[in-house]
């Protein structure tokens, strides 16, 4: 792990999924590298929260900050690159009026309808991943196990329902797909004899390895789904992307609810709990992209993923403005809400 300093403060990063919409993490995450006062001491991610906590190590392996900038971009190129005569795309009237939504794209509405009919294991036999060249290219595995970052990457083992949590030795490419596999959309994939899932339904991210591994008291959570919505969802796409969210979301509730009530203990004992006591979260987000379409998280024209990773540099650099001073000190998440929710 890295060696804190008088003049660096050690923080974790928790690192949500949610498709392209983890260009926004990108964008964060490029803004926070910046800052040498900061010194990432375990980062946990899920999906494509994993993916960007992979290549920005790997880049920081191989070329410090700079290394890590560039290593990002190129994989959200490369993402871009890659789709660019995929069938799902904006329709006309979308592309003039500058919408970012798919929810008019007759493709779009044909492979929604097709995969709540046939699995992936009828709509690819071959069981081909777009991102699987793309991951092999930009990132060194073999040098994540010497990383001074301690990754946490999560699967959810299909067999028994629970979750695997993949350490910098064991992340392949293999890891990061099955971290970020939807099974409406591939097939489970085989690792060491057991299957995988998107890891986003036992933990997205998981809390529990940064509070017992790491030695940093500060994490900031970096989410893309939001936890509240006002709004009654009345289309069917909104009800699911609603349940898709409550879903995702319930096993990082239930952490920080447990960081919130040991916070609320006068003596929490020694152990794990003071561990979890002792945890000071934060949290980076946007209300525009929570408040974009949902179908959007399949778009990766580069423009789409540019503002993305704009919105999140802008965030984060408004997050430092205001809360610089209270990493390393106090929460900056509201804990008392969460358990006022229970």
């Amino acid at each position: 792990m890295p060696a804190a300093t008088p003049n660096t403060l050690l923080i974790d990063l928790a690192l949500q999924g949610g498709g392209s919409h983890g260009a926004f993490t990108w964008g964060v995450l490029d803004r926070l590298i910046e800052e040498s006062w900061l010194q990432i001491d375990g980062i946990s991610g899920t999906s494509a929260g994993a993916m960007n906590a992979v290549v920005m190590a790997s880049g920081l392996q191989h070329g410090g900050v700079d290394g890590a900038k560039a290593a990002l971009e190129a994989f959200w190129r490369s993402v871009s690159d890659a789709a660019r005569f995929s069938p799902l795309q904006r329709g006309p009237w979308e592309v003039l009026s500058g919408r970012w939504t798919l929810e008019n794209s007759p493709m779009y509405m044909v492979s929604e309808m097709m995969t709540r009919v046939f699995s992936p294991y009828d709509l690819n036999p071959l069981n081909s991943h777009p991102l699987s060249g793309i991951l092999a290219e930009s990132v060194d595995f073999e040098c994540l196990a010497a990383s001074p970052i301690s990754l946490f990457i999560t699967a959810t083992n299909v067999r028994t329902g629970t979750g695997r949590v993949f350490r910098n030795a064991e992340i392949t490419p293999d890891v990061l797909l099955a971290s970020a596999c939807l099974p409406t959309m591939f097939q489970a994939v085989e690792i060491d004899g057991e299957h995988y899932w998107d890891g986003g339904y036992v933990g997205n991210p998981t809390i529990t390895p940064l509070v017992r591994e790491c030695r940093s008291q500060d994490t900031i959570l970096v989410q893309i789904n939001p936890i509240v919505r006002d709004a009654v969802p009345k289309t069917a796409r909104d009800i699911m992307n609603r349940l898709n969210e409550v879903a995702f979301n319930s096993p990082l509730v239930k952490e920080l609810r447990m960081i919130a009530l040991l916070n609320k203990v006068a003596d929490p004992g020694h152990g794990e709990g003071a561990l979890w006591a002792g945890m000071r979260i934060h949290r980076v987000a946007s209300d525009r992209v929570s408040e974009v379409d949902s179908t959007s998280k399949m778009i990766t024209e580069w423009p789409f993923l540019q503002g993305l990773r704009d919105e999140g540099r802008r965030v984060a650099g408004l997050f430092l403005e205001r809360h610089a001073a209270d990493l390393g000190k106090r929460s900056t998440l509201d804990l008392d809400a969460l358990l006022a929710a229970c």
